[in-house]
């Protein structure tokens, strides 16, 4: 066969696929409708690891390259729930980069919801108002968001996954404005805070706002055009701005680490994390001992970190993550430990290991 008629077999193939894909859609569906029905959460993620596992073992089978295939059915899933019409709620603007998470894992067609503050994400989710909700936990250079765990501690709601984006910060204007006429420069303090190194060289005004997809909103809606704001390109995407500059973050290493909030947590996947608050006895060695017994049960450590309890001067909860599923045997037996050591434990949840990190772009 020469090359015409091998491009008019894959233009065919092509089609086939095209079908295909519309026809699994559908099936996602009205998966989605009767979940709705029935009451049952929108999102399975044990279904899901399912289904890339039997999408492994086939490419396996024919000699693909899995790891690329894999990759594909991850955005075909992202697509079926798009379909299945979950609703998740996010704190900030449009174009926030907690939207971009939220996408990231639920898919394009996901309506995300914006709420103006972190308690507002934890209330949709409570009351039922959004099945989902995603909320910024730490960032890879700034540290913890100390809010997230008072909000955690504080709700019934349970951790469910986790997503790691990589942070991109861009330079947006209002169309027209150049370089030469920025005089001041909107953004939440963390992104301003990143952007150090850029910003240093530039005598301009620096003007911290509550969220970074806000900032682009203010200037837009006010037509300033002697400011630019630090956010997602999304964000210039979504209010219609110029991106002057983009990759304005000081370190390449800029990760934020989201927790997707349910009313339930996950399923065992075999490639879990727990996350739990606890607070220790005081008499000597307890958390040392604690900590020995994690070792000793094989459980990974991944973070630990005190906080105040706020309830008397100088004693801290700690927050624990570590691998594992609170389901599993040894995890079991390592909280069964815990309560000989602990005057407070509470899971926050157990969820699948994020394995993919997404990344926000600059186009």
């Amino acid at each position: 066969m020469n090359i015409e008629e091998l491009r008019k077999d894959i233009d065919d193939t092509d089609k086939k696929l095209v079908q295909l894909l519309y026809e699994r859609l559908s099936l996602a569906s009205q998966i989605g409708r009767a979940k709705r029905k029935n009451g049952q959460p929108m999102v399975s993620l044990d279904r899901e690891n399912e289904v890339l596992e039997n999408v492994s073992r086939l490419s396996s089978v024919r000699g693909m390259d899995t790891e690329s295939v894999i990759s594909v059915f991850r955005e075909i899933i992202k697509l079926s729930r798009g379909t299945q019409a979950a609703r998740v709620a996010f704190q900030g603007e449009p174009g926030a980069y907690s939207q971009q998470a939220a996408i990231n894992a639920f898919g394009h067609g996901t309506e995300t919801v914006p709420m103006e503050n972190l308690e507002d994400v934890f209330r949709a989710v409570d009351s039922g108002e959004t099945a989902y909700g995603v909320v910024p936990v730490e960032n890879s250079l700034e540290g913890s968001i100390a809010r997230t765990y008072d909000l955690l501690l504080e709700s019934e709601l349970k951790v469910a996954g986790e997503i790691e984006l990589r942070v991109r910060h861009c330079l947006i204007v209002n169309p027209g404005t150049t370089l030469d006429s920025i005089r001041r420069i909107y953004s939440h303090p963390q992104a301003l805070g990143q952007s150090q190194a850029f910003l240093k060289h530039m005598d301009w005004e620096l003007i911290p706002t509550y969220d970074t997809a806000g900032s682009v909103k203010l200037i837009k809606e006010n037509n300033i055009t002697d400011g630019a704001a630090i956010a997602s390109a999304e964000a210039a995407r979504v209010y219609g701005m110029t991106v002057l500059s983009c990759a304005l973050e000081d370190n390449p290493h800029n990760y934020t680490r989201f927790f997707i909030l349910a009313r339930e947590d996950a399923p065992p996947t075999g490639r879990d994390k727990t996350s739990l608050v606890f607070s220790v006895k005081h008499k000597p060695g307890m958390l040392y001992r604690f900590l020995g017994d994690l070792a000793e049960n094989g459980l990974n450590l991944t973070k630990i970190e005190s906080r105040p309890t706020r309830t008397a001067p100088w004693e801290y909860n700690f927050y624990l993550d570590f691998e594992g599923h609170r389901l599993d045997a040894a995890v079991m037996d390592t909280l069964c430990q815990l309560e000989g050591y602990a005057s407070f434990i509470k899971v926050l949840g157990s969820y699948p290991r994020a394995i993919r990190r997404g990344e926000a772009s600059c186009e």
